[in-house]
């Protein structure tokens, strides 16, 4: 798709939204998501995740893009895990299995 074109994509998506918020338009499909609060996990709820996805603090670590340092941190209750480390703790205490996908063992 040219740059050209690309423009006139967006520019006319964004005159459709206009046109529907204005109330001049009804052929626009609307999807509404609802996204849950994020859960800010204790300490011990971290380790309980790490323990039976049965991982050690390094491999643990590795999976979610932080340093051992991080994780010891958290378990310990000193640091508290921010923005995308909750909901990937959220996304990983609901189902191991996609934890699994991403490490070796």
């Amino acid at each position: 798709m040219s740059n050209f074109n690309l423009f006139e994509s967006i520019k006319n998506g964004l005159e459709e939204a206009l046109d529907y918020e204005k109330g001049k338009s009804t052929n626009i499909r609307v999807r509404r998501v609802k996204v849950e609060p994020i859960h800010q996990y204790t300490s011990q709820e971290i380790k309980d995740i790490r323990l039976k996805a049965n991982l050690s603090q390094s491999a643990f670590a590795c999976f979610m893009g932080v340093s051992k340092k991080t994780v010891e941190a958290w378990e310990a209750g000193i640091n508290i895990p921010q923005g995308s480390s909750q909901r990937l703790l959220e996304i990983i205490s609901r189902d191991l299995t996609i934890l699994h996908q991403y490490i070796e063992q």
